[in-house]
């Protein structure tokens, strides 16, 4: 449809990629959307739920679009290696990263990961790429009706945010973020104002987040709490923690749902529409 605005995920747990039985109803595969903005297709992320959704491009009629990194720690890159998409010359991916705040540049990471003896294949060999770079605020510069906004989120190396405005609707991703950094937090409020969806990073509870402290995650009383600031319409709890167990995140959605009524729990295959 022409004017088709969603979210689908991908994969939703955060740190490590987690397969077994306890993790089936929620997924196991790390980070990864699609966004379609009518004729625009967005990849945010590359984690391992990555592999599958490049096969599904494969079968599908969509040759060109972009993909925004929220950062490049490996549970959120380390599915580019196995994107199909990646290595065909029919397809144009663009691949943006706005976090870096010492000169590193996209690639330079990429081929890192993809370099003997971690990999086998160069990051040469990734044929439909071409790596850009942004600063986290900047709005990605687009010829369509979607709108991509950035904001800086506080995380160990850096983190980008991203909010995407179509047609009078909006998706925000904030993930992986840490609350407590003042000059951040003044400046969410503002970024996430009104939108119909939000996904946050609630890898922890309230209770737990003393014990990791500076790892660079929030809570879901944080979620709960950044949504009402906002006026957020649907709060999506994400970057759940690989220790977390499917029987776990129900609890924690009652939870949420009972602190801000429409609150969810991202799981794989989730498709949301503002």
């Amino acid at each position: 449809m022409a004017d088709e605005f969603l979210l689908r995920c991908w994969g939703v747990r955060g740190s490590t990629p987690t397969p077994g039985s306890s993790t089936l109803r929620y997924g196991g595969e790390t980070s990864c959307f699609e966004i379609r903005a009518g004729d625009a297709l967005i990849l945010v992320d590359c984690g391992s739920g990555a592999r599958n959704f490049g096969m599904e491009l494969c079968r599908g009629q969509a040759r060109k679009f972009d993909l925004l990194f929220t950062h490049t720690h490996l549970d959120h890159i380390c599915g580019l290696p196995f994107f199909k998409p990646a290595y065909d010359p029919n397809f144009e991916v663009t691949a943006w990263a706005g976090h870096f705040q010492d000169g590193t540049k996209l690639v330079d990471i990429v081929s890192r990961i993809m370099s003997p003896p971690i990999f086998p294949v160069a990051a040469k060999t990734l044929k439909a790429v071409e790596f850009k770079s942004f600063t986290a605020g900047d709005d990605i510069p687009r010829d369509d009706d979607l709108v991509i906004r950035t904001t800086r989120l506080n995380h160990p190396g850096g983190a980008c945010g991203y909010r995407f405005d179509y047609h009078g609707k909006s998706i925000c991703i904030i993930t992986d973020h840490e609350h407590g950094d003042p000059a951040v937090d003044e400046v969410l409020p503002g970024f996430v104002q009104g939108a119909d969806i939000m996904i946050y990073d609630a890898m922890f509870t309230d209770d737990e987040y003393d014990s990791f402290q500076g790892w660079g995650h929030s809570t879901w009383q944080k979620a709960v709490q950044l949504a009402r600031l906002g006026n957020v319409k649907t709060p999506v709890l994400f970057h759940h923690d690989p220790r977390r167990s499917d029987d776990e995140l129900d609890e924690i959605g009652l939870a949420a749902q009972a602190a801000y009524p429409g609150t969810l729990v991202a799981s794989e295959g989730m498709v949301l529409k503002p």
